[in-house]
């Protein structure tokens, strides 16, 4: 009998190719033989077929999340060609050598296999519906989670248990939102104020994680599992006292130290809530930990850290920093991504962190970047072809400090580039009111 083809994302982080091709043992474990069978060629010469075991340079400088696949449409070839980058590694032992190019043939159940795979992994569970259809269900549905939210932290802060169960229509609702339109849901809940912090910040993360989610190739149950951990990740600073969770200036060190108690008290509400599974009680527990073992609670690392884990220190993160609290501004997406991706070593995985960047853009959904015309606009969605190509909303002449008739752009099709982004305040746009959400 043949083993399964496919491995499980909670078993594994994301999804591999390397996985299906016979010979990897000997890749990973010879080092003589891997370097004879590894070859740095010119993205010229990139054939459908080869496959390619490393990009050289910087990640940011093309699409691709994984730092190792085959390569075998002619879509990601001429995407691998038209980006910044100069030069590859590819492995002959695992796909085509640069001498047979793109006459080599795979032997067949394998490339079955892949082709599988990958059309499992990238098929809609919905039709993608244009933004502004979207939004007044997103803005709906997130009230509805907010209410949800508060009257379960209520409940904690009473002592009396929860139903986990109960939230699962919520997620259903948020992952179907996700799948007709991510940026609606994601922007409108990132655009939450102090007050609503605490409980905006759960659902948000939620969002993220479903998307994220898709984006390594999950779904079903371990889709509903992953916004089910976002939303509860959180459900500790319940008992947190106000004057700790709201305080306005820097927390003392026993502050602090009351603060970052509050993942095993959520594991504890957990541990005894109705409908809780393993996997969100292990977020709840470890979103506050770093591959590196530099985090709390438990100061674990590396493959102790589960996938889900990983995911949800990525989401809580971002959403924090984008966010306006108590204490400070939110940082503009696209510097909280270019600020993780300084911080990204040590403590969040590598290609968790990559999918993640892959999910929301360079450019996120809210962001404000200057075109190469001189013009400033606001990016709106994600085209879905490049990361540095989302569609924006044109508004502003930077030439003549004034305001131009707005346009939408999908940078995708235009030869208009972004070249920086920008950060509002010191331009004093209402960035909500321009994108009109």
């Amino acid at each position: 009998m043949r083993a399964s083809k496919f491995v499980k994302p909670r078993l594994m982080l994301g999804y591999s190719l390397e996985l299906f091709f016979r010979g990897r043992i000997l890749h990973r474990n010879s080092l003589t033989i891997h370097e004879f069978m590894r070859k740095k060629i010119s993205v010229n010469e990139v054939c459908i077929g080869m496959y390619i075991d490393e990009i050289c340079g910087s990640w940011m400088d093309h699409p691709f999340w994984k730092k190792s696949f085959l390569l075998e449409s002619d879509k990601d070839l001429a995407t691998l060609q038209n980006s910044a980058i100069n030069e590859v590694w590819i492995d002959t032992s695992l796909g085509c050598d640069i001498e047979a190019g793109s006459g080599a043939v795979l032997e067949e159940d394998v490339a079955q296999d892949v082709e599988n795979e990958l059309a499992q992994i990238s098929a809609p569970t919905a039709a993608k519906i244009p933004l502004h259809e979207e939004l007044d269900r997103a803005r709906a549905l997130l009230a509805e989670g907010k209410t949800a939210i508060t009257s379960m932290f209520h409940e904690v802060r009473m002592g009396n248990a929860i139903k986990v169960s109960e939230a699962e229509p919520l997620v259903d609702e948020i992952s179907l939102s996700i799948a007709r339109n991510p940026e609606a849901f994601l922007n409108l809940a990132r655009l939450k104020n102090v007050d609503d912090y605490t409980y905006l910040h759960s659902i948000a993360v939620c969002g993220l994680m479903i998307a994220l989610g898709k984006t390594l190739g999950m779904s079903g149950r371990d889709l509903k599992d992953a916004g089910i951990a976002g939303l509860m990740h959180d459900v500790g600073k319940a008992l947190i006292p106000n004057e700790v969770l709201n305080k306005p200036g820097k927390l003392t060190d026993e502050e602090f130290e009351v603060m970052k108690g509050h993942p095993r008290k959520g594991w504890e509400v957990l541990n005894v809530a109705e409908g809780a599974n393993a996997i969100a009680l292990d977020v709840c527990l470890h979103h506050h930990e770093r591959v590196d073992g530099k985090g709390y609670p438990d100061r674990i690392s590396g493959d102790k850290l589960t996938l889900f884990a990983r995911m949800g220190a990525v989401c809580d993160v971002y959403d924090a920093l984008t966010s306006n609290r108590c204490y400070k501004a939110g940082w503009e997406p696209a510097e909280t991504i270019r600020k993780m991706a300084e911080w990204r070593e040590g403590h969040f995985d590598e290609k968790v962190f990559q999918a993640f960047v892959k999910t929301v853009g360079i450019y996120p959904s809210g962001s404000l970047v200057r075109l190469k015309s001189g013009r400033l606009a606001i990016v709106l969605e994600q085209s879905g072809k490049s990361l540095l190509t989302p569609v924006v909303k044109v508004f502003f002449s930077t030439k003549s400090n004034a305001p131009v008739m707005p346009e939408m752009l999908d940078l995708s099709r235009s030869q208009e580039t972004v070249v920086s982004a920008e950060d509002p305040a010191q331009w004093g746009f209402d960035l909500k009111k321009i994108a009109g959400i």
